[in-house]
């Protein structure tokens, strides 16, 4: 994701570029030692009283009425809830006080699954949330995502990002493509979609619209490489692989800058200015959606009706964000908050988290409650958003590998495509010789 800064009234996209953070995070494992000196950690919910403060950013769901419902059940505990403006606030304020040994912290803080990459690499500095009596609350890959090469969990899925296509169904009639939802599924190509089908009716309806077909070469892209398993580094040896020499992401590149040159982008950058009036305006027909995405599109193009949601992306599944609850090894009260983290991402609140904020449930037996089957979402025209993302969700197999250099290398191939398609500065091959003279600087 090109930005993490938007507040939403929705779960927004809480994905984050790693950045320079990855030495403050290095820093704490100095200054931390992994020690828990000065507290045992071991208190629980029946030893209070005891006061439990949880910081989040954006929506979570966590309501005063839902944490007044755990306090009525632990009484010796009190919670208290913070929650940063934006991603970037909370991930400032994370390492940060990681790296001064974890004073300050709350006693759950909520990650991006973008920071995993920086903060698995020192797993002391976190309680193992491995649990027995959890095993298969989660799909399995949002699991693995959050477990360290040495098997400690160090932290509890939230949402996930299972990803579908929105499109304008006004903007489809008016180029003569078919508008209800199963049949423009159908049209991308089903169950068997390719990216290749994807932008072959995107060149089908430009010829008869003056919207674009999408709206950013970065989303796109990041739907794109997600799909890969090892898509910037080896997963053995976690080592970046040469830019060079990755086919793989260069065949996306190409195609994606193919359908730049054929007209398909809205040449617009995600979360910018342009891009939310783009909304407004007709811009563009389609945009890759994963669940969180409804609510921004919403916020975004309010009294602009003709927005639905097809059950269909190319290439099969994908998963684009999501977050989960960590408790740093320096609370006081790390058994009562691993409680209380516990509870938190149980399903049945996971449930009442989707219908309240929109953040789509990690648990599989939300994901099948009959709460989340039946959610429709009255802005894109009714549709069965629950239902539809369930299935999504089912067709994603397992998490991408993402290693301490992979945001920092997809970054450089996004700039790239962004130079070709908004700034316009670059042809295809100079932005791709840049990108590649970039990401072997990275070390």
């Amino acid at each position: 994701m090109l930005s993490s800064t938007r507040p939403t009234r929705r779960a927004a996209a809480r994905t984050l570029q790693a950045t320079a953070g990855a030495a403050v995070v290095a820093l704490a494992l100095t200054a931390c030692g992994g020690s828990n000196e000065g507290s045992d950690g071991e208190n629980t919910a029946d030893d209070g009283p005891i006061t439990l403060k949880v910081a989040t950013f954006n929506n979570f769901g966590y309501t005063d009425e839902v944490l007044a419902e755990y306090q009525e059940e632990h009484p010796n505990v009190t919670v208290e809830h913070v929650t940063a403006a934006t991603s970037d606030d909370a991930r400032t304020n994370l390492t940060t006080k990681l790296a001064a040994g974890g004073e300050g912290l709350a006693d759950i803080e909520a990650i991006e699954v973008d920071w995993l990459p920086e903060l698995t690499q020192y797993p002391d500095l976190f309680t193992d949330l491995a649990d027995p009596e959890l095993e298969g609350r989660w799909v399995d890959w949002k699991v693995q995502q959050a477990t360290t090469p040495e098997g400690k969990v160090i932290g509890y899925g939230t949402d996930i990002g299972p990803e579908a296509i929105c499109y304008r169904s006004d903007l489809f009639e008016e180029a003569g493509l078919p508008t209800d939802r199963e049949e423009v599924a159908e049209l991308l190509g089903g169950e068997d979609a390719t990216w290749e089908d994807y932008f072959a009716v995107g060149r089908d309806f430009v010829k008869e619209s003056d919207a674009a077909w999408y709206d950013s070469v970065g989303g796109t892209f990041q739907g794109m490489v997600n799909q890969l398993p090892e898509a910037f580094e080896d997963a053995a040896t976690g080592e970046p692989k040469p830019l060079a020499d990755n086919t793989e992401v260069k065949d996306i590149y190409d195609e994606i800058a193919a359908s730049v040159e054929d007209g398909l982008s809205a040449g617009l950058v995600q979360w910018e200015g342009d891009w939310d009036a783009g909304f407004q305006n007709d811009a563009f027909a389609t945009m890759i959606c994963p669940a969180w995405m409804t609510g921004p599109v919403e916020e975004r193009a309010g009294g602009v009706e003709g927005w639905d949601v097809a059950n269909v992306f190319p290439g099969g599944g994908g998963n684009w964000g999501g977050s989960f609850l960590t408790v740093p090894a320096s609370g006081e009260n790390a058994e009562a908050a691993k409680e209380l983290a516990a509870w938190l991402t149980a399903p049945e609140q996971q449930t009442r988290f989707f219908e309240s904020a929109g953040t789509f449930p990690s648990q599989v037996e939300a994901q099948e409650s009959e709460a989340v089957q039946s959610f429709t979402n009255p802005f894109f025209n009714d549709a069965p958003v629950g239902e539809i993302f369930a299935a999504r969700a089912q067709s994603i197999d397992s998490a991408p590998f993402k290693g301490a250099n992979y945001f920092a290398i997809r970054d450089e191939v996004t700039n790239a495509l962004n130079r070709v398609d908004v700034t316009k500065s670059q042809d295809a091959g100079e932005a791709w010789d840049e990108a590649v003279e970039k990401a072997s600087a990275l070390g």
